[in-house]
């Protein structure tokens, strides 16, 4: 896949040309070319008086607004166009593909696109689809990997901001997307964060799936597991994808998580014969009944710096082991989310925030 890629920061902010490198390399048996053009945002000194805006202000913010209206729209052969998310770190190159129902490219591509040293760099790819079965849109995403989870939290809001981009939406909204989880509804915020109905989480231990015996129902509650020799206690949730989630091995102390070689025991739990799908894996320590710490290990993308389906399976694990409350924040490595188990519903709802970090066209 030769790739020829234009980055820019996001367009709200003006920005100049500062140079361009061009480079080759080669990657498994393939050769790729980069022309990389990097723009750095400056900050004009405008005087505005107050009440009124300058004829100039007013030109820059119209030029902005077209700017970022042309980029979206472009459609040029061979050529994909695409805006860079980050939600508390963990990245996406989103895709606007909502005129088809076939991602614009395939999983190998995908990976290719996510390598930060010959890629754009990401956590994963998501495609904007047409909505399915009554929903306003569909999601799906390919891991760095190249595999496809059902669903993923910061993704969720990620998507959602990029919507709102493309629908030219402001303040509050909410749409319906389907997702290989099912219904997932977001909620843009007036402040800019989005809050997601994430839906009910599953316990029951085959639905998960979990081979692990359940011990609570039909459920899988502080169970232990053995990995690499030694005892660990977990508990299992999906929320439309594999969550294992561990405070500790058994009868050891409380975990301390920044302590954790997260790339030795992570790939240990995703791979382990106890789930037939692989897993998420989320180590916590409790601060309080309302504020806990996790790093998690995901299936297909290894660490990353959040992941918003994870910290509500922690919730939801850490109120089935009588831990924490039902609204917790949840520090992860790339900042805290705000997680709600709500009683009267059984539904979980995630609040935290979604940024542009570049728009970029590549050659594929």
């Amino acid at each position: 896949m030769a790739m020829a890629a234009t980055i820019s920061p996001p367009l709200t902010s003006p920005a100049r040309r500062l140079s361009l490198t061009s480079f080759t390399s080669l990657s498994n048996s393939h050769s790729f070319t980069n022309q990389l053009s990097f723009l750095r945002p400056t900050r004009p000194c405008i005087g505005v008086s107050a009440g009124a805006s300058s004829p100039i202000s007013m030109r820059l913010e119209a030029a902005e607004k077209a700017s970022t209206a042309s980029f979206l729209d472009r459609r040029e052969t061979g050529f994909l166009h695409f805006v860079k998310y980050q939600g508390l770190g963990n990245d996406f190159i989103l895709v606007d593909n909502r005129d088809s129902s076939e991602p614009r490219v395939t999983p190998e591509q995908a990976v290719k696109l996510c390598d930060r040293n010959f890629g754009i760099g990401g956590d994963g790819v998501i495609f904007a689809m047409p909505g399915i079965n009554g929903t306003d849109y569909t999601m799906r995403i390919f891991n760095s990997d190249g595999s496809e989870p059902e669903m993923c939290g910061n993704g969720v809001r990620c998507f959602a901001r990029f919507i709102a981009e493309l629908e030219n939406l402001q303040g509050k909204h909410s749409f319906t997307v389907h997702t290989g989880a099912g219904l997932i509804i977001p909620e843009l915020q007036d402040d800019g964060q989005v809050k997601v109905d994430m839906g009910e989480p599953v316990l029951k231990a085959s639905d998960v799936p979990t081979r692990l015996p359940a011990n609570k129902d039909q459920s899988v509650v502080k169970s232990d597991i053995d990995v690499n020799g030694e005892t660990w206690s977990v508990t299992c949730v999906s929320m439309g994808n594999p969550h294992c989630v561990t405070f500790g091995k058994k009868g050891g102390q409380a975990l301390q998580v920044d302590e954790l070689n997260l790339a030795d025991i992570g790939p240990k739990f995703e791979h382990h014969e106890m789930f037939p799908a692989r897993t998420n894996t989320e180590f916590v320590q409790v601060f309080s009944p309302s504020h806990v710490k996790m790093r998690v290990w995901e299936r297909g993308a290894g660490a990353t710096l959040a992941c918003g389906t994870g910290a509500c399976a922690v919730v939801v694990a850490a109120v089935l082991e009588g831990r924490a409350g039902r609204n917790c924040t949840v520090d992860l490595p790339g900042g805290p989310l705000q997680i709600e188990w709500r009683e009267e519903d059984n539904h979980i709802y995630m609040t935290g925030p979604a940024e542009v970090a570049f728009y970029g066209s590549v050659q594929l």
